[in-house]
């Protein structure tokens, strides 16, 4: 047998050298998938066994544990120390230039102290063109797609479409609890004007804004309103999420806040110790009831109203007046009579349309008859 050319054996060793880093890169990827597999892979025992969602990516074809992986990573390049993150949610008609995403963005970027709250704000989109815009806008996004459910028009208040965007909502967030984050949940027409966790309570598990506060953080009859609440990560919120959740199949057709006032003083929330706390409106207030102070206003919520036409032209005058009141000089800042000029569109009165659509029974307990 003729001996081997040189350039031969070069050509055969080099072909050998590549085919044995393909099978060693093959093998690597394989076994890191099956590493990172059980980290992420829900319980089917656990708070997210029946989370219903499909995560939608650019990695469509990975299973549902990279899904989860995704989901954490969203979760973890945007939490503060604590494992806090800030969450809102949009769908196509909120993400739209010049719609509520807009005005969102800037009242952090015009509030005392909450740019740099961007840094932990995570934007759940409910349809593809609301992810497309949230990555044109912001660093932290995630694509939140349900199966069947068309979310990206206006959903009004009690319409199926509605009911079916809270309860999601409800779900998703125990899950972010069942990952182990902190989270404060902001509805986006919920303006930032500054950093509310100062006036947070320490000792709270779950502690949630309100359409109407009597004077008492304590007080069960308290209006509480789901568009702004801070839950911390520990085994009696991922409980109490739980039974919040599945108490929408003991009350059909009602939306998670009503079924937050009917569950809020039940004996199981007494067994699992869970600590709730209402957020009093001269911080955290709305249309329904403003903050009377701008010195003290840290959210301010477009509550009652119906519409959104309406929520974005009094959004718009919201921002116009906290942007009269931050270039006074502070001495007049602090003697100043100056009130929001809000509700104009928005008001108790445009309430009436929908409040027929509420079971009496909801209204009652919401009246306080049956807390």
């Amino acid at each position: 047998m003729l001996p081997e050319q040189p350039a031969t054996l070069i050509l055969r060793n080099f072909l050998i050298l590549v085919a044995v880093s393909l099978s060693c890169v093959i093998l690597f990827r394989a076994s890191d998938f099956v590493r990172f597999l059980p980290r992420f892979q829900f319980s089917t025992s656990g708070p997210a066994s029946s989370f219903p969602f499909n995560f939608s990516s650019a990695f469509d074809d990975l299973p549902p544990a990279g899904e989860g992986y995704r989901l954490e990573k969203v979760l973890k390049d945007a939490a503060m120390e604590d494992r806090t993150v800030i969450i809102t949610a949009i769908n196509e008609a909120w993400a739209a230039p010049n719609s509520v995403i807009d005005l969102f963005l800037e009242s952090f970027k015009i509030g005392d102290q909450t740019r740099r709250l961007l840094n932990h704000l995570v934007i759940i989109a409910l349809d593809q063109k609301a992810f497309a815009r949230c990555l044109v806008i912001h660093t932290h996004c995630f694509s939140l797609v349900s199966d069947g459910i068309d979310f990206r028009r206006e959903a009004y208040f009690m319409t199926p479409d509605y009911l079916k965007m809270m309860w999601k909502r409800i779900d998703f967030l125990r899950s972010v609890l069942d990952m182990g984050y902190n989270f404060v949940f902001t509805d986006a027409n919920v303006m930032w004007f500054r950093d509310p966790f100062p006036k947070f309570y320490l000792d709270a598990d779950f502690q949630i804004a309100c359409d109407f506060f009597l004077g008492s953080s304590d007080d069960v009859h308290n209006r509480p309103n789901g568009g702004f609440n801070y839950v911390k990560s520990n085994n009696r919120s991922v409980e109490f999420y739980k039974f919040w959740y599945s108490s929408h199949e003991t009350f059909p057709g009602y939306h998670d806040q009503d079924v937050l006032n009917i569950i809020k003083s039940h004996p199981f929330i007494l067994d699992i110790g869970l600590k709730m706390k209402f957020l009093d409106t001269a911080y955290f207030g709305g249309l329904c009831e403003p903050s009377k102070d701008l010195n003290k206003v840290c959210t301010m919520h477009a509550n009652c109203c119906f519409g959104l036409d309406s929520k974005l032209h009094d959004l718009r005058i919201m921002l116009q007046d906290w942007k009269q009141f931050i270039s006074l000089p502070p001495s007049l800042k602090r003697s100043s009579n100056l009130y929001w000029k809000v509700p104009q569109n928005c008001s108790l009165s445009s309430l009436t349309y929908y409040e027929s659509m509420i079971p009496r029974s909801t209204k009652d307990i919401e009246e306080g008859g049956q807390d």
